[in-house]
């Protein structure tokens, strides 16, 4: 029996199903729990090499963990690589239908690799930084209000803010609360808060999206969070290198870490004066700073080890 490749293209409403066998087999199922199982039942007992889901903000969790608790390899995957698969293959229209079997065929061609899904409290801890994050932005629109509206309104923008500070101040109880319950979590969390320039906003981001930290090589965690350099070359020219993709809350978490370290890490500090005095762009020193502060705590986190200043010489 040959392997199948599936591809499942999610919607609010709706999951877009396709396997290529010696023919195309096309099926639709409802995106709610009875669809799922439905789901989860055709596919079960077939040889199912992968089944490829894009990340579409959240409508695609159900369905991929229910196909992966029954045991099938599930890969979720970035939706550029897929666009850009499909540019590549010629394929230009764009319906439901057409989205699953281009997955189908990006996991045939690319095969990309199955991870695990993070646990249930993995994800209930990144769902409390995002919305910590929802409300921090939303206190910074109306801070941003507060200098320009009529005094008839700054009462109200007023009252909002606080309470907004108070919610803010709460998620902060929780997510610190949930770090301490895991004995995992707290030992990791730990060893990241001893690091100079490591904040709680970076030590919750760190350990709710970057979960990978500590078991990956420095290469593959830089490459993981988007600051390891690119070459751009051709020919008798050599481009500047230059970083793309990753994970874009981690690296800006570690960025705002990176620029508190330059002042109160010495390592950081010590490489980013090196770099400037050497003629390297502020940008370039700060990246090379981020990766290298990235490649401390992975190695931190892998060895179990404290943070440990150096010794001055």
């Amino acid at each position: 029996m040959a392997e199948l490749y599936v591809g499942v293209d999610v919607s609010k409403r709706t999951l877009d199903v396709v396997w290529l066998e010696p023919e195309k087999v096309v099926r639709q199922f409802d995106n709610h729990p009875a669809g799922i199982a439905l789901l989860v039942k055709e596919l079960t007992g077939r040889k199912v090499h992968t089944v490829v889901l894009e990340a579409t903000g959240g409508y695609e969790t159900a369905a991929a963990n229910a196909l992966a608790a029954a045991g099938l390899p599930v890969a979720v995957v970035n939706p550029k690589q897929v666009r850009d698969y499909a540019k590549a293959t010629g394929q230009l229209a764009k319906t439901d239908r057409l989205d699953a079997l281009v997955l189908a065929g990006f996991g045939r061609d690319l095969k990309p690799p199955i991870r695990p899904l993070p646990a249930e409290d993995q994800r209930e801890l990144a769902e409390l930084l995002d919305r910590r994050l929802q409300l921090v932005q939303m206190r910074s629109q109306e801070m941003a209000r507060l200098a320009t509206v009529m005094p008839v309104a700054k009462p109200s923008i007023k009252d909002h803010i606080k309470w907004l500070d108070e919610r803010i101040d709460q998620l902060d109880i929780d997510l610190t609360a949930r770090l301490r319950q895991s004995e995992v979590w707290k030992v990791k969390a730990d060893l990241l808060k001893g690091v100079p320039g490591v904040g709680k906003v970076t030590m919750f981001t760190l350990l709710a999206r970057l979960p990978e930290l500590g078991q990956l090589s420095r290469a593959k965690v830089a490459a993981l969070v988007g600051v390891a350099p690119f070459a751009d070359d051709s020919g008798k020219r050599k481009g500047h290198r230059y970083i793309r993709g990753g994970r874009a809350e981690v690296r800006n978490a570690l960025y705002m870490a990176t620029f508190s370290a330059r002042q109160h890490n010495p390592v950081i500090r010590a490489m980013f004066e090196r770099l400037t005095a050497a003629g390297k762009p502020y940008k370039v020193a700060m990246t090379a700073c981020m990766r290298k502060l990235l490649t401390i705590l992975n190695a931190m986190l892998k060895r179990n080890q404290p943070w440990q200043p150096p010794v001055a010489t």
